[in-house]
């Protein structure tokens, strides 16, 4: 019961788009969202707490473990997807040539912002400045992966119908 109600503390904690995605019940979602507006950590949000705890009780909790799990990055294939992304961050910092390989992975890419960001990344590298662009490169390339991922999904979703 105590287990529960500390999930259903970190569903209060994750952002409301990513907590769409969890196919909670209304119910829940009410109190969730109920449990943000007490802004205080007196008694009012205890209770309400308690309430999420029991209302916690009546859904399975293994899906929600592994959601949050994933928008924590703590999956070991989230992670794994990361690593993949940085490690083709540095592919592309060390030789341009990436590029090709990434066009020929992603068709719809944007080579062109890529490419500066490349250039932007090396030169905040050589001058010692702070990796502004180096962090931007890899969300430019997660958010590519992550589109392709998508994708992918959807073929697999239309294959099993």
């Amino acid at each position: 019961m105590i287990e529960l109600q500390r999930l259903g503390e970190q569903l209060v904690e994750v952002a409301d788009d990513r907590l769409e995605v969890l196919d909670l019940p209304e119910d829940l979602l009410g109190a969730i969202r109920q449990a943000r507006r007490l802004a205080r950590h007196d008694d009012a949000r205890r209770r309400q707490m308690q309430y999420i705890g029991r209302l916690m009780r009546e859904v399975d909790p293994e899906p929600i473990r592994e959601a949050l799990a994933a928008v924590r990055g703590e999956s070991r294939h989230e992670q794994a997807k990361l690593h993949r992304v940085e490690a083709l961050r540095d592919d592309l910092l060390a030789d341009e040539r990436a590029l090709q390989r990434i066009a020929q992975a992603w068709p719809g890419a944007d080579l062109q912002r890529l490419k500066s960001l490349r250039r932007a990344a090396v030169n905040e590298r050589a001058e010692g400045r702070p990796p502004r662009n180096y962090r931007e490169l890899f969300r430019a390339l997660r958010g590519i992966a992550e589109s392709n991922d998508a994708g992918e999904d959807d073929d697999e979703r239309r294959a099993e119908q």
